[in-house]
Protein backbone atom coordinates (compact mmCIF):
# COMPACT_ATOMS: atom_id res chain seq x y z
CA UNK A 1 0.00 0.00 0.00
CA UNK A 2 1.34 3.38 -1.03
CA UNK A 3 1.26 5.74 2.11
CA UNK A 4 0.29 9.17 2.40
CA UNK A 5 3.33 11.86 3.83
CA UNK A 6 1.64 13.40 6.55
CA UNK A 7 2.90 16.76 7.44
CA UNK A 8 2.59 17.75 11.03
CA UNK A 9 0.50 21.11 11.48
CA UNK A 10 -0.53 21.38 15.00
CA UNK A 11 0.59 19.95 18.36
CA UNK A 12 0.03 20.76 22.46
CA UNK A 13 1.31 18.66 25.22
CA UNK A 14 -0.23 18.21 28.95
CA UNK A 15 0.01 15.91 31.68
CA UNK A 16 -1.46 14.60 35.32
CA UNK A 17 0.40 13.48 38.06
CA UNK A 18 -0.99 10.52 39.54
CA UNK A 19 0.15 9.33 42.98
CA UNK A 20 0.69 5.38 43.78
CA UNK A 21 -0.68 3.84 46.35
CA UNK A 22 2.64 3.66 48.49
CA UNK A 23 6.33 3.95 47.75
CA UNK A 24 7.24 2.00 44.90
CA UNK A 25 10.76 0.16 45.55
CA UNK A 26 13.19 -1.05 42.52
CA UNK A 27 16.35 0.05 41.28
CA UNK A 28 17.28 0.72 44.93
CA UNK A 29 15.29 3.66 45.51
CA UNK A 30 11.78 4.54 45.72
CA UNK A 31 8.90 6.41 43.63
CA UNK A 32 5.61 8.33 44.91
CA UNK A 33 4.03 9.25 41.85
CA UNK A 34 3.86 8.81 37.97
CA UNK A 35 3.17 11.45 35.60
CA UNK A 36 0.99 10.52 32.72
CA UNK A 37 1.73 12.68 29.64
CA UNK A 38 -0.58 13.62 26.82
CA UNK A 39 0.26 14.83 23.16
CA UNK A 40 -2.12 16.06 20.46
CA UNK A 41 -0.90 15.75 16.64
CA UNK A 42 -2.72 17.12 14.23
CA UNK A 43 -2.05 16.91 10.12
CA UNK A 44 -1.99 19.67 7.47
CA UNK A 45 -5.40 17.51 6.23
CA UNK A 46 -6.79 18.19 9.83
CA UNK A 47 -6.52 14.52 11.09
CA UNK A 48 -6.15 14.79 14.67
CA UNK A 49 -5.16 12.48 17.73
CA UNK A 50 -3.80 12.48 20.93
CA UNK A 51 -0.78 10.29 21.67
CA UNK A 52 0.17 8.87 25.69
CA UNK A 53 3.12 8.51 27.85
CA UNK A 54 4.21 7.38 31.73
CA UNK A 55 7.21 8.95 32.88
CA UNK A 56 9.55 6.79 34.58
CA UNK A 57 12.75 8.90 35.31
CA UNK A 58 14.06 6.21 38.15
CA UNK A 59 13.92 2.84 35.47
CA UNK A 60 14.94 4.93 32.38
CA UNK A 61 17.98 6.63 34.18
CA UNK A 62 18.81 6.41 38.18
CA UNK A 63 21.48 8.59 37.56
CA UNK A 64 19.07 11.22 36.96
CA UNK A 65 16.83 10.53 39.71
CA UNK A 66 19.75 10.49 41.96
CA UNK A 67 21.04 13.82 40.58
CA UNK A 68 17.60 15.67 40.93
CA UNK A 69 15.14 14.07 42.69
CA UNK A 70 11.65 12.64 41.59
CA UNK A 71 9.91 16.10 40.81
CA UNK A 72 13.04 18.05 39.25
CA UNK A 73 13.58 14.75 37.88
CA UNK A 74 10.07 14.36 35.77
CA UNK A 75 9.93 17.87 34.89
CA UNK A 76 13.18 17.71 32.84
CA UNK A 77 11.64 14.79 31.19
CA UNK A 78 8.81 16.61 30.36
CA UNK A 79 10.21 19.35 29.29
CA UNK A 80 12.09 17.44 26.89
CA UNK A 81 8.69 15.36 25.72
CA UNK A 82 7.87 19.45 25.32
CA UNK A 83 10.78 19.73 23.29
CA UNK A 84 10.35 16.96 21.24
CA UNK A 85 6.22 17.86 20.00
CA UNK A 86 7.48 21.78 18.84
CA UNK A 87 10.54 20.04 17.07
CA UNK A 88 7.53 17.72 15.32
CA UNK A 89 5.37 20.30 14.51
CA UNK A 90 6.43 20.92 10.51
CA UNK A 91 7.63 17.36 10.00
CA UNK A 92 6.75 15.40 7.35
CA UNK A 93 7.01 11.64 7.70
CA UNK A 94 5.69 8.67 5.87
CA UNK A 95 5.86 6.13 8.73
CA UNK A 96 6.38 7.23 12.49
CA UNK A 97 9.38 5.07 12.49
CA UNK A 98 10.62 7.94 9.86
CA UNK A 99 9.33 10.35 12.68
CA UNK A 100 10.99 9.19 15.00
CA UNK A 101 14.72 8.62 13.19
CA UNK A 102 14.37 12.39 12.68
CA UNK A 103 13.32 13.21 16.04
CA UNK A 104 15.81 11.06 18.34
CA UNK A 105 19.63 12.25 17.61
CA UNK A 106 18.12 16.02 17.96
CA UNK A 107 16.14 15.17 20.94
CA UNK A 108 18.84 13.36 22.47
CA UNK A 109 21.53 16.28 22.27
CA UNK A 110 19.04 18.58 24.16
CA UNK A 111 18.25 16.04 26.89
CA UNK A 112 21.94 15.72 27.47
CA UNK A 113 22.60 19.92 27.64
CA UNK A 114 19.59 20.47 29.42
CA UNK A 115 20.70 17.70 32.21
CA UNK A 116 24.21 18.43 31.83
CA UNK A 117 24.91 14.57 31.57
CA UNK A 118 27.17 14.22 28.38
CA UNK A 119 25.86 10.05 28.81
CA UNK A 120 22.34 10.70 29.04
CA UNK A 121 20.91 7.10 28.78
CA UNK A 122 18.80 6.66 25.78
CA UNK A 123 16.11 4.72 27.42
CA UNK A 124 15.46 8.49 29.37
CA UNK A 125 14.83 10.00 25.48
CA UNK A 126 12.74 7.22 24.02
CA UNK A 127 10.47 7.34 27.56
CA UNK A 128 9.74 11.06 26.62
CA UNK A 129 9.06 10.26 22.92
CA UNK A 130 6.67 7.77 23.62
CA UNK A 131 3.44 9.91 23.55
CA UNK A 132 4.79 11.65 20.95
CA UNK A 133 5.17 8.23 18.39
CA UNK A 134 2.17 7.16 20.09
CA UNK A 135 -0.02 9.55 18.54
CA UNK A 136 2.10 9.51 15.39
CA UNK A 137 1.25 5.99 14.72
CA UNK A 138 -2.17 6.81 15.39
CA UNK A 139 -2.57 9.51 13.40
CA UNK A 140 -0.10 7.48 10.32
CA UNK A 141 -3.25 4.87 10.45
CA UNK A 142 -6.35 7.47 10.66
CA UNK A 143 -4.30 9.49 7.26
CA UNK A 144 -3.80 5.83 5.70
CA UNK A 145 -7.50 4.40 6.80
CA UNK A 146 -5.95 1.75 8.68
CA UNK A 147 -8.81 1.12 11.47
CA UNK A 148 -7.19 -2.38 13.41
CA UNK A 149 -3.92 -2.92 14.70
CA UNK A 150 -3.11 -6.00 12.54
CA UNK A 151 -3.07 -3.71 9.37
CA UNK A 152 -0.79 -0.95 10.96
CA UNK A 153 2.28 -3.25 11.73
CA UNK A 154 4.73 -2.76 9.20
CA UNK A 155 4.78 -5.21 6.39
CA UNK A 156 8.79 -5.97 7.53
CA UNK A 157 7.96 -7.26 11.23
CA UNK A 158 4.28 -8.85 10.53
CA UNK A 159 6.05 -12.44 10.05
CA UNK A 160 7.30 -11.57 13.88
CA UNK A 161 3.88 -10.65 15.38
CA UNK A 162 1.64 -13.15 13.47
CA UNK A 163 -0.16 -14.77 16.55
CA UNK A 164 -3.45 -14.13 18.49
CA UNK A 165 -3.49 -15.50 22.16
CA UNK A 166 -6.57 -16.18 23.13
CA UNK A 167 -5.37 -15.87 26.99
CA UNK A 168 -2.29 -13.89 27.92
CA UNK A 169 -0.64 -14.28 31.46
CA UNK A 170 -1.02 -11.19 33.54
CA UNK A 171 2.21 -11.08 35.14
CA UNK A 172 1.46 -9.03 38.39
CA UNK A 173 4.87 -7.18 40.36
CA UNK A 174 6.49 -8.04 43.47
CA UNK A 175 8.06 -5.09 44.43
CA UNK A 176 10.83 -4.73 47.27
CA UNK A 177 7.83 -3.71 49.99
CA UNK A 178 5.18 -6.37 48.92
CA UNK A 179 4.56 -8.68 52.35
CA UNK A 180 4.00 -12.21 52.04
CA UNK A 181 0.33 -12.04 53.09
CA UNK A 182 0.10 -9.81 50.05
CA UNK A 183 1.77 -12.43 48.00
CA UNK A 184 -0.47 -15.41 49.05
CA UNK A 185 -3.11 -13.23 48.10
CA UNK A 186 -1.81 -12.08 44.37
CA UNK A 187 -1.29 -16.32 44.30
CA UNK A 188 -4.82 -16.96 45.92
CA UNK A 189 -6.07 -14.84 43.12
CA UNK A 190 -4.30 -17.34 40.40
CA UNK A 191 -1.52 -15.20 39.11
CA UNK A 192 1.42 -17.67 38.31
CA UNK A 193 3.89 -15.82 36.78
CA UNK A 194 5.49 -13.91 39.58
CA UNK A 195 7.92 -11.10 38.27
CA UNK A 196 10.19 -10.14 41.34
CA UNK A 197 11.97 -7.08 42.07
CA UNK A 198 15.51 -8.08 43.51
CA UNK A 199 18.23 -5.62 43.84
CA UNK A 200 17.42 -4.12 46.92
CA UNK A 201 20.16 -1.88 49.25
CA UNK A 202 18.60 -2.53 52.27
CA UNK A 203 20.68 -0.09 54.40
CA UNK A 204 20.95 2.45 51.60
CA UNK A 205 24.60 2.25 52.05
CA UNK A 206 25.39 0.37 48.92
CA UNK A 207 26.95 -2.77 49.92
CA UNK A 208 26.30 -5.41 47.66
CA UNK A 209 26.54 -8.34 49.75
CA UNK A 210 24.01 -6.82 52.19
CA UNK A 211 21.66 -6.78 48.49
CA UNK A 212 22.61 -10.32 47.79
CA UNK A 213 21.63 -11.80 51.46
CA UNK A 214 18.31 -9.80 50.96
CA UNK A 215 17.94 -11.25 47.53
CA UNK A 216 18.31 -14.72 49.03
CA UNK A 217 16.19 -14.19 51.92
CA UNK A 218 13.31 -12.36 49.58
CA UNK A 219 13.62 -15.43 46.84
CA UNK A 220 13.54 -18.46 49.80
CA UNK A 221 10.07 -16.41 51.16
CA UNK A 222 8.26 -16.25 48.27
CA UNK A 223 9.19 -19.55 46.92
CA UNK A 224 8.27 -21.31 50.60
CA UNK A 225 4.39 -19.58 49.16
CA UNK A 226 4.53 -20.17 45.44
CA UNK A 227 5.58 -23.97 45.20
CA UNK A 228 2.19 -24.91 47.34
CA UNK A 229 0.38 -23.85 43.90
CA UNK A 230 -0.10 -25.39 40.61
CA UNK A 231 -1.02 -24.08 37.35
CA UNK A 232 -1.88 -25.61 33.77
CA UNK A 233 -0.28 -22.67 31.92
CA UNK A 234 3.34 -23.79 32.32
CA UNK A 235 5.41 -26.76 31.02
CA UNK A 236 6.01 -28.14 34.66
CA UNK A 237 2.92 -26.93 35.82
CA UNK A 238 4.49 -24.88 38.68
CA UNK A 239 4.42 -20.92 39.43
CA UNK A 240 7.30 -19.28 37.63
CA UNK A 241 9.27 -16.67 38.83
CA UNK A 242 10.68 -13.38 36.60
CA UNK A 243 13.58 -12.10 38.72
CA UNK A 244 14.48 -8.58 37.84
CA UNK A 245 17.80 -7.04 39.38
CA UNK A 246 17.58 -3.55 37.75
CA UNK A 247 21.60 -3.77 36.72
CA UNK A 248 22.34 -4.01 40.37
CA UNK A 249 24.70 -7.06 39.95
CA UNK A 250 28.27 -6.59 39.53
CA UNK A 251 29.53 -9.79 38.48
CA UNK A 252 28.66 -13.35 37.58
CA UNK A 253 30.19 -14.54 40.54
CA UNK A 254 27.82 -12.85 42.49
CA UNK A 255 25.00 -13.63 40.41
CA UNK A 256 25.83 -17.38 40.66
CA UNK A 257 25.80 -17.32 44.60
CA UNK A 258 22.05 -15.94 44.20
CA UNK A 259 21.36 -18.97 41.39
CA UNK A 260 23.04 -21.40 43.44
CA UNK A 261 21.38 -20.77 46.59
CA UNK A 262 17.89 -20.77 44.02
CA UNK A 263 19.31 -23.89 43.35
CA UNK A 264 19.43 -25.61 46.87
CA UNK A 265 16.19 -24.44 48.00
CA UNK A 266 14.53 -25.94 44.81
CA UNK A 267 13.27 -22.69 43.38
CA UNK A 268 16.01 -22.59 39.79
CA UNK A 269 13.66 -24.61 37.83
CA UNK A 270 10.99 -21.80 38.15
CA UNK A 271 12.79 -19.38 36.97
CA UNK A 272 12.42 -18.82 33.44
CA UNK A 273 13.56 -15.27 33.37
CA UNK A 274 16.00 -13.53 34.58
CA UNK A 275 16.02 -9.67 33.69
CA UNK A 276 18.75 -7.13 33.07
CA UNK A 277 21.08 -8.46 35.86
CA UNK A 278 24.39 -6.62 35.22
CA UNK A 279 24.40 -2.45 34.73
CA UNK A 280 24.19 -1.12 31.26
CA UNK A 281 27.23 -0.70 29.43
CA UNK A 282 28.91 -4.02 30.41
CA UNK A 283 30.70 -6.34 27.91
CA UNK A 284 30.06 -9.74 30.19
CA UNK A 285 29.61 -12.67 28.07
CA UNK A 286 26.73 -15.15 29.62
CA UNK A 287 26.13 -17.37 27.59
CA UNK A 288 27.76 -19.91 30.39
CA UNK A 289 24.36 -18.69 32.87
CA UNK A 290 22.26 -21.88 33.30
CA UNK A 291 18.85 -20.02 33.30
CA UNK A 292 17.46 -17.51 30.74
CA UNK A 293 18.85 -13.42 31.12
CA UNK A 294 16.76 -11.21 29.47
CA UNK A 295 17.47 -7.30 28.45
CA UNK A 296 15.02 -4.72 29.08
CA UNK A 297 16.12 -0.67 29.67
CA UNK A 298 20.01 -1.57 28.45
CA UNK A 299 17.92 -2.32 24.40
CA UNK A 300 17.55 0.93 22.78
CA UNK A 301 17.52 -0.05 19.31
CA UNK A 302 17.80 -3.29 16.82
CA UNK A 303 21.83 -3.29 17.11
CA UNK A 304 21.58 -2.84 20.81
CA UNK A 305 19.25 -6.26 20.60
CA UNK A 306 21.84 -7.95 18.82
CA UNK A 307 24.60 -6.87 20.53
CA UNK A 308 23.41 -8.73 23.46
CA UNK A 309 22.32 -11.66 21.73
CA UNK A 310 25.81 -12.44 20.52
CA UNK A 311 26.41 -12.50 24.45
CA UNK A 312 24.78 -14.98 25.67
CA UNK A 313 21.09 -13.27 26.41
CA UNK A 314 18.15 -15.56 25.59
CA UNK A 315 15.08 -13.19 25.51
CA UNK A 316 13.91 -9.60 25.26
CA UNK A 317 11.77 -7.56 27.21
CA UNK A 318 9.77 -5.11 25.01
CA UNK A 319 8.45 -1.81 25.88
CA UNK A 320 5.70 0.24 23.29
CA UNK A 321 4.73 1.52 26.27
CA UNK A 322 7.95 3.07 27.26
CA UNK A 323 10.34 3.05 24.27
CA UNK A 324 8.38 3.49 21.80
CA UNK A 325 6.34 1.30 19.22
CA UNK A 326 8.65 2.42 16.70
CA UNK A 327 11.89 1.35 18.39
CA UNK A 328 9.85 -2.16 19.49
CA UNK A 329 9.14 -3.37 15.90
CA UNK A 330 12.74 -2.84 14.95
CA UNK A 331 13.62 -5.05 18.30
CA UNK A 332 11.08 -7.79 17.81
CA UNK A 333 12.02 -8.23 14.07
CA UNK A 334 16.00 -8.61 15.19
CA UNK A 335 15.16 -11.07 17.46
CA UNK A 336 12.69 -13.05 15.99
CA UNK A 337 14.93 -13.71 13.16
CA UNK A 338 17.49 -15.13 15.31
CA UNK A 339 14.89 -17.23 17.45
CA UNK A 340 15.05 -15.17 20.40
CA UNK A 341 11.37 -14.75 22.19
CA UNK A 342 10.27 -11.65 23.50
CA UNK A 343 7.51 -10.60 25.88
CA UNK A 344 5.96 -7.13 26.75
CA UNK A 345 6.66 -5.95 30.23
CA UNK A 346 4.97 -2.91 31.90
CA UNK A 347 6.20 0.70 33.14
CA UNK A 348 3.44 0.89 35.76
CA UNK A 349 1.34 2.20 33.11
CA UNK A 350 -2.22 3.59 32.72
CA UNK A 351 -5.38 1.45 31.34
CA UNK A 352 -5.32 2.97 28.18
CA UNK A 353 -1.76 1.79 27.63
CA UNK A 354 -2.19 -1.72 29.09
CA UNK A 355 -4.20 -2.27 26.00
CA UNK A 356 -1.77 -0.89 23.57
CA UNK A 357 0.94 -2.71 25.16
CA UNK A 358 -1.45 -5.52 24.83
CA UNK A 359 -1.56 -5.36 21.14
CA UNK A 360 2.24 -6.42 21.01
CA UNK A 361 1.93 -9.16 23.64
CA UNK A 362 -1.30 -11.30 22.24
CA UNK A 363 0.78 -11.14 18.58
CA UNK A 364 4.12 -12.24 20.00
CA UNK A 365 4.65 -16.48 20.18
CA UNK A 366 4.89 -17.36 23.53
CA UNK A 367 7.53 -17.82 26.04
CA UNK A 368 9.50 -21.43 26.08
CA UNK A 369 8.07 -23.18 29.15
CA UNK A 370 4.72 -21.21 28.62
CA UNK A 371 1.31 -22.63 27.38
CA UNK A 372 0.16 -18.82 26.34
CA UNK A 373 1.48 -15.60 25.83
CA UNK A 374 2.43 -12.86 28.97
CA UNK A 375 1.88 -9.37 29.54
CA UNK A 376 3.16 -7.83 32.58
CA UNK A 377 0.78 -5.59 34.31
CA UNK A 378 1.21 -3.67 37.76
CA UNK A 379 -0.66 -0.44 37.70
CA UNK A 380 -3.83 -1.90 39.80
CA UNK A 381 -1.31 -2.58 42.32
CA UNK A 382 0.33 0.41 42.30
CA UNK A 383 -1.89 3.29 41.43
CA UNK A 384 -3.96 5.15 44.26
CA UNK A 385 -6.41 6.39 41.37
CA UNK A 386 -6.41 2.82 39.45
CA UNK A 387 -10.64 2.37 39.63
CA UNK A 388 -10.61 5.68 38.57
CA UNK A 389 -8.29 5.44 35.64
CA UNK A 390 -10.48 2.35 34.33
CA UNK A 391 -13.23 4.82 33.36
CA UNK A 392 -11.00 6.99 31.26
CA UNK A 393 -10.85 3.69 28.89
CA UNK A 394 -12.84 3.93 25.78
CA UNK A 395 -13.61 0.73 26.11
CA UNK A 396 -15.05 -1.37 29.06
CA UNK A 397 -14.79 -4.86 27.47
CA UNK A 398 -14.19 -8.01 29.55
CA UNK A 399 -10.41 -8.48 27.70
CA UNK A 400 -9.50 -5.12 30.22
CA UNK A 401 -9.88 -7.35 33.18
CA UNK A 402 -7.90 -9.87 34.70
CA UNK A 403 -9.70 -13.40 35.82
CA UNK A 404 -7.90 -15.82 37.59
CA UNK A 405 -4.57 -14.76 36.66
CA UNK A 406 -5.18 -14.10 32.87
CA UNK A 407 -6.57 -11.79 30.30
CA UNK A 408 -8.96 -13.41 27.90
CA UNK A 409 -9.34 -12.22 24.77
CA UNK A 410 -12.18 -12.74 22.47
CA UNK A 411 -12.41 -11.70 18.89
CA UNK A 412 -13.61 -8.49 20.02
CA UNK A 413 -10.05 -7.15 21.24
CA UNK A 414 -8.59 -7.92 17.86
CA UNK A 415 -11.69 -6.60 15.99
CA UNK A 416 -11.57 -3.54 18.03
CA UNK A 417 -7.44 -3.59 18.85
CA UNK A 418 -8.16 -3.20 22.40
CA UNK A 419 -9.69 -0.11 21.86
CA UNK A 420 -6.34 1.29 21.08
CA UNK A 421 -8.18 3.42 18.24
CA UNK A 422 -11.13 5.05 20.17
CA UNK A 423 -9.49 8.22 21.95
CA UNK A 424 -9.99 8.38 25.62
CA UNK A 425 -12.17 11.75 26.67
CA UNK A 426 -10.54 12.31 29.99
CA UNK A 427 -6.98 12.36 28.06
CA UNK A 428 -8.54 14.48 25.29
CA UNK A 429 -10.37 17.05 27.48
CA UNK A 430 -6.78 17.58 28.94
CA UNK A 431 -5.01 18.52 25.98
CA UNK A 432 -7.77 20.38 24.64
CA UNK A 433 -8.59 22.38 27.57
CA UNK A 434 -5.11 24.46 27.35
Amino acid sequence: MNKNMIRISKVNCQYEKEPLVASFGFKGNYINELWQTIVLMESDRGCSCIGLGVQSVLWSDPKIFSSFGEKKGNSIMYKITEFAIEKAKGLCFYTPIDLMDQLLPVVHDYGKAITGDTDLRKTFILNALTPIDHAAWLLYSMENGIKNFDDMIPEFVQSSLNWHHKKLAAIPLIAYDVDTQSVSDILDKGYFFLKIKIGSDPEKDGDLNKMLEWDKKRLKSIHSLARKYATPFTDNRKIVYYLDANGRYDSKDRLMKLLDFADKIGALEQIILFEEPFPEGNDIDVSDIPICLAVDESVHSEIDALECIERGYGAIALKPIAKTLSVSFKIVKAAYDRGIPCFCADLTVNPVMVDWNKNIASRLSPLPEMAIGVLESNGSQNYLNWETMKSYHPCHAKWTRVTDGTFDLDDDFYAYSGGSFNASEHYLSIVNAH
